[in-house]
C-alpha cells in the first residue's frame, strides 16, 4: 500500500520537476521512483539486520527516515515534517495491513471446509454435509498412518 501511495506521489513530483519534454519528464518520474524505493528498501533491510527481527516498526522507521533524507536539502524543519509524514503514513498502512490480516484470518477460520467430492453435498440444498474433522496427530507414526507415508516422507 505504501509503495503505491508513495510511488504515485514521487512519480508526480519527479514528472513536475523534470525539464520540459515528455521523454525527460518520464525519465525524471522513473528516477524519483527508483531513488525513493531504493532508499526505503536500503533503510528497511538495514534495520532488519541491525535489530535482528522484521516487524512493522522497521517499515515505520524506514518511512520516517526516507522522508527525512529526501527533504534534507530543504533544511531541518522540512526534514522533521517529512519524517513525521512518512512515519505517520507508514504507521497507517501497517495498521491497515495488520487489521486486514486479522480480518482475513477470522474469515478463514469461519469458512466451511473445502470439498473435493461433489457427492458430499447435501441433496436438499447443496450445502456441505457435516463431516467429522480428523484429530491432529501428535506423533510421526500416527501422522504417517493417517495421511500416508508418501505424503510426509518422499522417497530418498
Amino acid at each position: 500500500m505504501s509503495v503505491i501511495g508513495g510511488g504515485v506521489f514521487q512519480a508526480i513530483k519527479g514528472f513536475r520537476n523534470a525539464p520540459v519534454g515528455i521523454r525527460h519528464r518520464l525519465r525524471g518520474s522513473a528516477n524519483a521512483l527508483c531513488s525513493v524505493g531504493g532508499l526505503f528498501s536500503t533503510i528497511d533491510c538495514g534495520l532488519v539486520q541491525l535489530r535482528g527481527k522484521e516487524d512493522p516498526w522497521n517499515s515505520i522507521t524506514s518511512g520516517a527516515l526516507t522522508g527525512a533524507v529526501l527533504a534534507a536539502r530543504s533544511g531541518p524543519l522540512a526534514m522533521m515534517g517529512s519524517a513525521m509524514i512518512g512515519g505517520i503514513l507508514l504507521a497507517l498502512t501497517e495498521g491497515v495491513g495488520i487489521l486486514l490480516t486479522r480480518y482475513m484470518a477470522q474469515q478463514f477460520r469461519n469458512a466451511p471446509p473445502f470439498l473435493e467430492d461433489p457427492s458430499q453435498l447435501s441433496p436438499q440444498d447443496g450445502t456441505p454435509a457435516p463431516q467429522a474433522i480428523p484429530a491432529i496427530s501428535s506423533t510421526t507414526e500416527e501422522a504417517t498412518a493417517t495421511m500416508g507415508a508418501a505424503s510426509l516422507f518422499p522417497p530418498r
